[in-house]
């Protein structure tokens, strides 16, 4: 499995009354993205164990090494 070696902002995301929020087309196919797909929420907290942030990883690739390919992309992120 590759790694992702740059990571930026993609889309600024707007969550509606009932918890839902809408994935821009394009990055949804850039993600080659389907309906019906399973998305795995992976949270990031704070050093007061605040969620900072959210990753979403599409469910088959989650496994044991999804923690060595997510540490690096958000030490570029959030410090």
């Amino acid at each position: 499995m590759k790694s992702c070696k740059a990571t930026k902002i993609e889309a600024v995301l707007t969550m509606d009354s009932k918890g839902q929020i809408l994935l821009p087309k394009e990055l949804r196919e850039r993600a080659g993205l389907k309906a019906g797909d399973r998305l795995v929420a992976i949270a990031g907290c704070d050093e007061n164990e605040e969620v900072c942030c959210l990753i979403l990883v599409k469910a088959e690739l989650v496994d044991e090494e999804m923690r060595s390919i997510i540490a690096p992309m958000l030490k570029g992120v959030v410090g």
